[in-house]
């Protein structure tokens, strides 16, 4: 696999650290080689999202779900078979092996709600863009309404 070099335009670009980084991970292959739990990420509304991972053989307190600082971590760890219970098996298909999973979220998602049925965990996330960064409308005044503001001192 190529790997892309952005050291110069770090140092051209102010700001952008993050956004370089994300770049770097994304071009990345997981370090692993990751597959499992296949999961999809789906647009639900303009800012709406859901992520759904299928997770056969997990039940709800196997699974953990946890977001902190734009990173959703899921996890999965599948309680030791007691050895009363020890089952010979033919063919294993099904997979139960230990997961995590890491998400980068965007600035201002929130998770939701989180949700696992018929074997599929349906996690859904919402972007809220807090009021002072949504954009807003200046209106424009002719200059016969403004009003002047005397400079005064602040001693």
């Amino acid at each position: 696999m190529r790997h892309i070099d952005y050291s110069p335009l770090f140092r051209s670009t102010v700001g952008f650290d993050r956004l370089f980084s994300m770049l770097d991970t994304l071009a990345q292959p997981e370090s692993n080689g990751q597959t499992y739990p296949p999961y999809n990420i789906e647009r639900t509304g303009e800012n709406a999202y859901r992520i759904t991972m299928a997770v056969a053989g997990f039940a709800e307190e196997d699974l953990t779900i946890e977001a902190r600082s734009n990173v959703l971590t899921v996890a999965g760890a599948k309680a030791e078979e007691s050895t009363e219970e020890k089952r010979e098996f033919l063919h294993r298909g099904i997979a139960s092996r230990a997961f995590e999973r890491r998400f980068q979220l965007a600035d201002y998602v929130e998770v939701k709600a989180a949700e696992l049925k018929n074997g599929l965990l349906h996690i859904d996330l919402e972007r809220e863009i807090p009021e002072a960064m949504k954009p807003r409308k200046i209106d424009i005044k002719n200059g016969k309404d403004a009003k002047q503001i005397e400079a005064k001192s602040v001693n």
